[in-house]
């Protein structure tokens, strides 16, 4: 906190200087002090950005930023390009949560992986020891295609919940869905089942107050992820709970990328049809999932009640094995960048494809580098994103690393039939990702995000199947069509990709 109050401090001292400096008729020994002060505040802010040993492209950028650009540059560095501020705002959340997998993982026994096949040890070896949640053998997973098959299962299972319904949504509108999840919400809670509502402060901004007043007048427990009113002068608001997580008795657990909201059900006439995956889980990643929940709930209520959690829902013995499973919580309280290391490592083990599926494509170095040399080796490599974006740097952004994916071979499609929110990856047709992370920096260096990973998982087959379908539906770029957009095109990319660090 006292770093962020010494920022905005320097902030109006730079402003002070100038004014001095260009506005004033104070004597030339005070416009020289101004001068003196305005440098040391420059090469002190320069200083510490060089301290933070981030790639030397990434820092240099910055300079000339603050450079360049001395008051409007700052605001911007301070609110845009310190992607390693996490790392003093949620310290606390980070050792606490760090403790508390580490005790889970005492209690986990060892699981026999040597049914996986050679790619997928390739990658579990590497799942098993970057994070310290664990890879289960008796989970099962049911996919779920879009708003409507999604919504249709939840609220069933809402509405069948006998112990507690635990909540947790980046985006919650008070719309006709909405209200109609939350009915459910306060029946439950009416007939005495436990529920805990956790919703992000600023993707929630919609959720009206009333609604929140009648939750907690039926005894519901409902709190925002990082109010925006505390979070200006320590930048908190800049790191946003992006997770979407049910978890149902300890029993179910649905995640993935469906906020709650008409428009994931294709209702938006703005928007139109809205392709997204979600899933239902059961059996011992649901205990995983629950801990992620929890733990976030404990940091934003100050409450110790992940002790009291029951031990996870098991499978039959006489259940057959379907894979494995792993579910992966990442962001500012975990080790930074781990979800692209995840993503990174799945696309390094592949041996035959990598069909990806995401509307914000904004790929680290590491990623362009490992899907660029998977094609070159002639890895199948397949991209889909939403035709039309919901964002014009993103979806600009996004273009622009097309010309080295398409130069080695790999295929970009674009998605015509609505919006595609997805965020799927498929590789080898045996090892799938799903959740709520997108393959952008946001999701990588800011967000809270949990995915969960399947290891020949039968599920994978309606995913590979979605995706076929996806495919009918999208227009292949062909390469001659892209070198030959304009100028106006590819000014747009070039301007749109300068902010690729924060999108």
């Amino acid at each position: 906190m006292l770093k962020r109050r010494m920022d905005f401090l320097f902030v109006v001292i730079l402003i002070v200087c100038i004014y001095i400096v260009f506005f004033t008729g104070y004597s030339q020994t005070m416009k020289i002090m101004a001068i003196v002060g305005y440098s040391l505040i420059l090469f002190i802010s320069i200083f510490s950005l060089m301290l933070e040993n981030r790639s030397a492209p990434h820092t240099l950028m910055w300079m000339y930023v603050l450079l360049v650009f001395p008051v409007a540059g700052y605001f911007f560095y301070l609110f845009s390009g310190q992607l390693y501020l996490k790392g003093y705002l949620y310290k606390s959340k980070r050792i606490r949560d760090r403790d508390q997998w580490e005790k889970l993982m005492r209690r986990e026994e060892s699981r026999d992986l040597s049914f996986l096949t050679e790619n997928q040890l390739c990658f579990a070896k590497y799942a098993k020891n970057a994070t310290m949640t664990p890879i289960t053998t008796a989970s099962r997973v049911k996919i779920l295609k879009n708003g409507d098959e999604t919504f249709s299962e939840l609220k069933q299972k809402l509405r069948e919940a006998e112990k507690f319904i635990h909540m947790e949504y980046y985006i919650f509108r008070s719309d006709r869905l909405g209200k109609e999840i939350i009915d459910i919400l306060i029946t439950k809670a009416k007939h005495g089942v436990e529920v805990l509502f956790l919703f992000d402060a600023a993707g929630s901004m919609k959720i009206d107050a009333a609604d929140i007043k009648n939750m907690q007048h039926a005894g519901i427990q409902a709190a925002p992820f990082s109010p925006l009113k505390y979070g200006f002068f320590n930048q908190k608001f800049n790191f946003r709970n992006h997770r979407k997580i049910v978890i149902i008795d300890g029993e179910i657990g649905f995640v993935g990328g469906l906020n709650v909201g008409v428009e994931y059900l294709g209702e938006d006439e703005k928007i139109g049809f809205w392709r997204d995956t979600h899933m239902m889980l059961t059996g011992e990643a649901v205990y995983t999932l629950h801990n992620v929940f929890l733990l976030d709930w404990e940091y934003v209520n100050h409450e110790k009640i992940l002790a009291h959690q029951v031990a996870e829902k098991k499978l039959h013995e006489s259940d057959e094995l379907d894979g494995a499973v792993q579910v992966v919580p990442s962001g500012p309280d975990t080790q930074q960048g781990i979800m692209s290391d995840f993503y990174y490592t799945m696309m390094s083990c592949a041996t035959k494809s990598i069909w990806i599926a995401t509307p914000y494509f904004v790929p680290d170095e590491a990623i362009r580098t490992a899907l660029r040399v998977a094609a070159a080796k002639g890895i199948e490599v397949r991209i889909i994103v939403p035709e039309i974006n919901d964002s014009f740097l993103t979806q600009y952004a996004s273009r622009s690393y097309f010309s080295e994916l398409l130069r080695n071979g790999a295929e970009i499609y674009l998605y015509k039939k609505g919006f595609l929110h997805q965020k799927v990856i498929i590789v080898d047709g045996n090892i799938a990702s799903i959740g709520t992370a997108n393959m952008d920096m946001r999701s990588f260096h800011l967000n809270f995000e949990v995915n969960v990973f399947l290891f020949g998982s039968s599920s994978i087959r309606d995913l590979v199947a979605h995706y076929e379908q996806d495919l009918e539906d999208s227009a292949k770029l062909s390469p001659v069509q892209y070198y030959k957009r304009g100028l106006r095109e590819r000014t747009k990319e070039s301007f749109a990709r300068l902010f690729s660090g924060v999108l």
